[in-house]
């Protein structure tokens, strides 16, 4: 880093140490960061690339920057990763691939393990000003059962997960969130299965138009979120993307003090 550079990220690095920004709190966007500090966007990311190699920030998508929420526990030390020594693929198609990895746990011998890569998925709940989000209605020939989805979809090569979000929101349901938020990224089937699923909650929205993917389109309609604990005892919010979308923000408003039902 050049003399700039150290003193913006010195700079950044007192401002989080005084606590000008909480835990959970989202950065400023690099636009702004760049205008604030006077530095090149090129440099700044480096800046930020430091602080989250530090631990100081976690990046959420590409360029959407946060303050580590506060936690208690800490990481274990001196835990060792399994090694992987070599991988082939069994199946490949344009949806699904199928692997054979050759894999070493610490202190055991060399086996063989299934590996199923599928794609990267980007899963949007969107609120209105009413506490409803908008759900849904589709018929799963897989489970061959009805239920409730948030709309979601494969992100393309090349595109940014938040324009993922937002398009498949537009798609299937005709809505146009006003703004979208990236609150986690997760592994649905972890000890088999990598397909990366990025959960964002949108607020507000304007109706653009009739959904345009009538394949994935069923019944539209903004589910009041104090029905959400009762649908999910029965069984009808389909897939783990609207069940961590939807559970995130009932524990945000229970953290806050407020109840989903009013």
């Amino acid at each position: 880093m050049g003399p700039k550079t150290t003193k913006v990220y010195e700079t950044l690095r007192e401002r989080l140490a005084a606590g000008e920004y909480a835990p959970g709190d989202k950065l400023p966007s690099e636009r702004t960061l760049v205008e604030q500090l006077g530095l090149g966007r090129t440099a700044l990311r480096q800046v930020l690339a430091r602080l989250v190699a530090e631990g100081a920030l976690e990046v959420r998508g590409r360029s959407s920057y946060r303050v580590p929420g506060a936690v208690s526990v800490r990481r274990p030390e001196g835990v060792e990763p399994w090694r992987i020594h070599g991988e082939r693929d069994l199946y490949d198609n344009r949806w699904v691939k199928l692997q054979l990895w050759e894999v070493e746990p610490p202190g055991m011998k060399t086996f063989e393990h299934h590996v199923v890569k599928l794609h990267h998925v980007a899963v949007t709940a969107v609120l209105d000003d009413q506490d409803r989000v908008l759900m849904m209605w589709r018929y799963r020939f897989v489970p061959q059962q009805f239920g409730w989805e948030l709309p979601g979809g494969i992100v393309d090569s090349g595109e940014e997960t938040a324009d993922t979000a937002l398009r498949e929101v537009v798609e299937e349901t005709g809505w146009r969130p006003k703004t979208l938020e990236h609150v986690v990224t997760y592994q649905p089937m972890v000890g088999m299965v990598d397909s990366p699923h990025e959960i964002f909650v949108g607020y507000g929205a304007e109706r653009v138009g009739e959904p345009t993917d009538l394949e994935e389109a069923g019944h539209i309609e903004w589910v009041p979120l104090a029905d959400v604990p009762g649908l999910m005892a029965r069984g009808e919010l389909m897939g783990s993307g609207t069940l961590v979308a939807l559970l995130h923000i009932l524990a945000n408003r229970r953290g806050q003090g407020v109840t989903a039902a009013r």
